[in-house]
């Protein structure tokens, strides 16, 4: 069974590690305490065991937290600017202000490699998986995680700001911290609807 640190969410100990997969769910309040720089590095290991077809590793992430927060904000300002220069004061501070939705904001960027086994799909699928470990460790350590995208997250501005490649790609913005107020209840699929056995 799993216990956590009082000062995250506590999993009752009768759930076993398959309960504690169906739990997950995104949460938009997050608020600290953070991941810490073990813990994020604990995260990360898991993320990097990604499927990944040729070992290509065609992911890299950036993570922002405190000062550097407020700086990736004006840097979702600038962008947005460039992209729309009549977006009004109220707009252009409501979207400086998003990297602060969280205490941590990892970037999740994919790099697209040539391959002659490996195509882009499969790489960008990759990544996505990359950033789906993540998630479920950051639940498994007793955080909260949201996955955004967005426009900015398809703005080639901002994607130049921050120092990317041609052959790269913003995949989403993953915000970390621990779950403020309730979640929504969690409703499970049928089965029936998706899975089909042949």
């Amino acid at each position: 069974m799993l216990r956590l640190d009082k000062s995250k969410r506590q999993f009752p100990t009768y759930m076993t590690h398959f309960d504690i997969l169906l739990s997950r769910k995104s949460h938009n309040k997050l608020c600290e305490p953070a991941p810490s720089l073990e813990e994020l590095n604990e995260l990360f290991k898991v993320a990097l065991r990604a499927p990944d077809h040729a070992q290509l590793k065609p992911w890299r992430y950036l993570v922002y937290q405190g000062r550097s927060l407020i700086e990736l904000g004006e840097k979702f300002a600038a962008a947005s600017l460039f992209k729309d220069s009549e977006l009004s004061a109220d707009k252009i501070e409501k979207i400086s202000k998003k990297p602060q939705r969280a205490p941590v904001v990892v970037i999740s960027i994919i790099k697209i490699k040539d391959h002659r086994k490996v195509p882009e799909i499969e790489q960008i699928l990759s990544a996505g998986a990359g950033v789906q470990n993540l998630i479920m460790a950051a639940h498994f350590k007793g955080y909260g995680a949201i996955w955004r995208t967005g426009e900015l997250a398809f703005n080639r501005v901002l994607m130049e700001q921050l120092g990317l490649a041609k052959n790269e790609r913003i995949s989403g913005f993953i915000y970390l911290g621990t779950e403020e107020g309730s979640k929504a209840k969690i409703r499970h699929p049928e089965i029936s609807e998706f899975v089909h056995f042949v």
